[in-house]
């Protein structure tokens, strides 16, 4: 027998399935609510409110478990590159040999920007923004890439999937090579994803630049540690998009302007400006810490604490390890590491910050490496969006899947005013 939650509103009894995921985790569905009693939810944030069903990521933010298709972020980031998690997240299986190849030669082929595309990099102000460029460039282009504004067979979709992933690369490099008046690099069709960014990134014509296995490897972890992460920000509003038939680059385009804001894609730039200001000011770490308990001093600890983890984010118990690994492999002293440390091993053992259950993210650690690889401060956001993408991909596809799907379109309660009279100006 089908399990319930009964509802008493008005008198009456209402009935409500109970819906049990396959990991164990239970939901009231409530689709029949206002049918059925007149009455809608109200949850502001949609903190307690399951706005879909999906089969891409799982998290426990209890226990600390994140997995992608089922498969424990710990392994992929050990074992697996960020091209083979992408294909997990957006094919729904890690590939067999066949498809790996066959799916890197789409993006071999699909790296490169049409001609015409740079001459849109000249439009924008030297200081623009990397994520406006980004965005402004993915939305332009399905004009390029897209034979038909929509996609209507698989393989016109893992050819669009490939672009995307491709390009999102090169025009992120682009826009950092725009930005400081260096020639746009081209992409290299000998390299695999990560190094071939970091090449478009710091190579001139009269050098090319080859990282290091080290950082490369910091680079790719850090992107398959990004890939996707449920029902966040960003990828709500590609599902939100996309749910109004909206194509994979106009939906991903709108993920990426949701990203940008500070409170999301914007938190490991925080905490960098944290962690230099402490420097830069000589703060004792201890008066930082004891100012960030007091609400009215309007200081924070940034990178602590996460909407879902109520405990140890585990993408920043892999990213600490790979933070150390890295400075140690370039024989780099960062001052910032080590009030990082610091600052960590303070509030861990302050009952303010237990007791809150506030742990390090994973935008903790994740500034600290992609400022030993080089990458400046105003492109970390970007650096995020790359490695999101592959997520983003995955949601737009499971919504244009579902024969079934519906716009999306969240009720509200009104707290305006009442009805009103109109009155003519003479009498305002």
């Amino acid at each position: 027998m089908a399990e319930t939650a009964i509802l008493q509103v008005d008198g009456r009894s209402v009935e409500l399935p109970i819906i049990t995921g396959t990991a164990g985790e239970r939901a009231i569905d409530i689709s029949s609510l206002r049918s059925s009693t007149g009455l809608i939810t109200l949850d502001d944030g949609y903190g307690n409110t399951g706005s879909c069903a999906s089969a891409i990521t799982f998290i426990d933010g209890e226990k600390g478990i994140l997995r992608y298709r089922g498969v424990p972020i710990e392994d992929l980031a050990a074992r697996s590159s960020f091209i083979e998690t992408a294909e997990l997240l957006i094919f729904g299986e890690l590939p067999d040999p066949e498809a790996r190849d066959e799916f890197r030669q789409l993006l071999t082929e699909n790296s490169a920007l049409h001609r015409d595309m740079r001459k849109h990099f000249d439009g924008f102000p030297a200081d623009a923004h990397p994520m406006a460029i980004l965005s402004a460039m993915i939305n332009a282009l399905q004009a390029y890439d897209l034979p038909e504004i929509h996609i209507t067979d698989a393989s016109g979709f893992r050819r669009a999937a490939a672009a995307l992933l491709a390009k999102t690369r090169t025009i992120a490099a682009a826009s950092y090579k725009s930005h400081i008046g260096q020639p746009i690099a081209y992409p290299r069709y000998d390299m695999p994803y990560a190094e071939n960014f970091l090449h478009m990134m710091f190579s001139v014509p009269y050098r090319d630049y080859e990282p290091t296995p080290e950082v490369a490897h910091a680079l790719n972890m850090f992107l398959v540690l990004h890939a996707d992460h449920e029902q966040n920000c960003s990828t709500s509003t590609v599902r939100m998009v996309a749910s109004g038939g909206a194509n994979l680059f106009a939906s991903v385009s709108a993920g990426v302007n949701a990203l940008w804001g500070p409170r999301h894609g914007g938190a490991n730039m925080a905490v960098v400006e944290m962690l230099s200001r402490i420097h830069q000011e000589k703060i004792p770490v201890s008066r930082y810490i004891d100012q960030a308990k007091d609400r009215s001093s309007g200081v924070r600890l940034m990178g602590f604490g996460h909407r879902i983890y109520r405990s140890f984010d585990p993408r920043a118990q892999i990213l600490k390890e790979a933070a150390h690994s890295l400075l140690e492999s370039l024989n780099v002293t960062d001052p910032l590491l080590d009030i990082a440390r610091q600052v960590e091993e303070a509030a861990l053992a302050d009952d303010y910050f237990r007791e809150r259950r506030l742990y390090p993210n994973v935008d903790f650690y994740s500034g600290i490496i992609l400022r030993a690889i080089g990458i400046p401060t105003d492109m970390f956001t970007v650096m995020f969006a790359i490695g999101r993408t592959p997520g983003w991909i995955a949601h737009w596809k499971e919504i244009h899947d579902n024969a079934a799907q519906r716009i999306h379109r969240p009720r509200q309660l009104y707290v305006g005013e009442p009805l009103t009279q109109w009155l003519p100006p003479a009498e305002r």
